[in-house]
């Protein structure tokens, strides 16, 4: 079969077919790909040939999305058995300023934010909703801080299959919330933490059949497994030397890795670039495992401003110190005040995006400062959610409410008189 489960560990295959997030050794599964063939069939014209061109009124995924271009490397299915809203087709962004402030002179910014939903979880999402449209699946679920339960809700819309989502009461954006409500998703908000909703949507599905599409389920990972082929595939196929994103549950640091090694091994690639994964010092139980030579898994009560990586026990750490030991990668962590100064910077520059993507950029600058990164290297940083996710978060930023915010925008009050205006405005202008 040209693809398949597979477990990493013991090496036990199953049939795409079978509903099963674990082999019954306990490993997490992997969807394997016949990589040998694919390597006589697949070039790297295969994929410049399907670059979208003019719009179209109806969509076709092999011309329209970013995730399915690349489809046999992802989940080899008819067109007509897709799931797409489109998404992808995310740009790369670049800025002098922002580059002088990180201290490289070659940074691109893949801003994930400009996905349908305003998340890279729609790549993954637009995968695991096919698969489960194909098994005939009665609902999904999803435990989250936020963005996957946005992507859920569109998609499970889209394809007419009924969404539960669990969230963590008080513990997630406005943004993000009224995305899943809108999307008519049934909402339950769950008394503690993500990890607790993540453990109770693990309990329920398993219990009742219903279709579980967090990271843990492998079909999610494929999809966004797209956003480095569509980096490498827009730098004309040479790799960036370092690729630094956000780091929560881990299965982006998952993907990517599993992505770059396939392009490696068909030949798509010759070198692979180094990820670095970011977290914040509140929540960096992956951090703490890299700092002991990944002994052992480390769990933490997560606390910090960058909601969608409010995470203490992440579901993918395995197949992420895989991607890392790939890829000769890294991790490091960033404070809040970190975080939320290199947001304003990303701001600043009319680009914008949610606390958790400028953990990415936070981290670069002090990759930077540290001699890990240097000032010649082109680095990507991923932005994974766009502005509105966090409406919150960067007001408080900006009207005093955080504490050593550098780069505050506070409004200006004034009286309600001409003469008052034009006095401000002298002094801004």
């Amino acid at each position: 079969m040209r693809s398949q489960l597979e477990c990493p560990q013991c090496g036990t295959s199953y049939p795409l077919n079978e509903v099963r997030y674990l082999c019954n050794c306990g490993g997490q599964l992997d969807v394997t790909h016949d990589l040998l063939a694919l390597r006589t069939e697949i070039k790297r014209a295969t994929f410049d040939a399907r670059h979208r061109g003019a719009p179209q009124p109806c969509v076709q995924p092999e011309r329209d999305s970013g995730v399915w271009r690349y489809r046999e490397l992802i989940l080899p299915v008819p067109p007509a058995a897709i799931v797409s809203r489109p998404e992808g087709n995310t740009p790369l962004y670049q800025h002098p300023r922002l580059s002088d402030w990180v201290g490289v002179d070659d940074l691109l910014l893949k801003h994930e934010g400009e996905n349908p939903t305003g998340s890279f979880k729609d790549r993954g999402m637009t995968v695991g909703v096919t698969q489960a449209r194909w098994l005939g699946a009665c609902a999904v679920a999803c435990a989250s801080t936020g963005n996957t339960s946005a992507s859920l809700a569109a998609y499970a819309a889209l394809a007419g299959i009924p969404s539960i989502v669990f969230i963590p009461q008080g513990k997630i954006a406005a943004g993000k919330l009224a995305q899943a409500l809108a999307y008519g998703a049934y909402t339950l908000q769950v008394a503690g933490d993500f990890d607790d909703a993540m453990r109770l949507v693990q309990h329920i599905c398993n219990e009742m059949g219903i279709y579980l599409l967090n990271s843990l389920n492998p079909f999610r990972l494929e999809g966004q497994k797209s956003i480095i082929f569509e980096i490498i595939h827009g730098l004309d196929w040479q790799p960036p030397d370092w690729i630094v994103l956000p780091a929560g549950n881990l299965g982006n640091t998952a993907a990517f890795g599993k992505a770059l090694h396939e392009l490696q091994q068909l030949g798509l690639i010759e070198r692979l670039p180094r990820l670095a994964a970011v977290q914040a010092t509140g929540a960096n139980p992956f951090y703490q495992s890299y700092r002991m030579g990944f002994r052992q898994a480390v769990t933490v009560h997560a606390e910090t401003i960058a909601t969608a990586i409010r995470i203490g026990a992440p579901v993918s750490y395995e197949r992420a110190v895989r991607s890392l030991r790939w890829t000769n990668g890294i991790v490091t962590q960033v404070s809040d005040t970190e975080i939320m100064d290199a947001k304003a910077m990303v701001d600043r520059i009319g680009i914008g995006c949610e606390p958790a993507s400028a953990a990415a950029v936070a981290g670069v600058r002090k990759l930077v400062s540290e001699g890990i990164i240097h000032p010649d290297e082109r680095v990507v940083a991923v932005l994974t959610g766009n502005l509105l996710k966090d409406p919150g978060a960067t007001v408080s930023y900006h009207t005093g409410e955080w504490p050593d915010a550098h780069f505050a925008n506070q409004p200006r009050p004034i009286a309600a008189q001409a003469e008052e205006v034009r006095r401000v405005l002298e002094k801004i202008l």
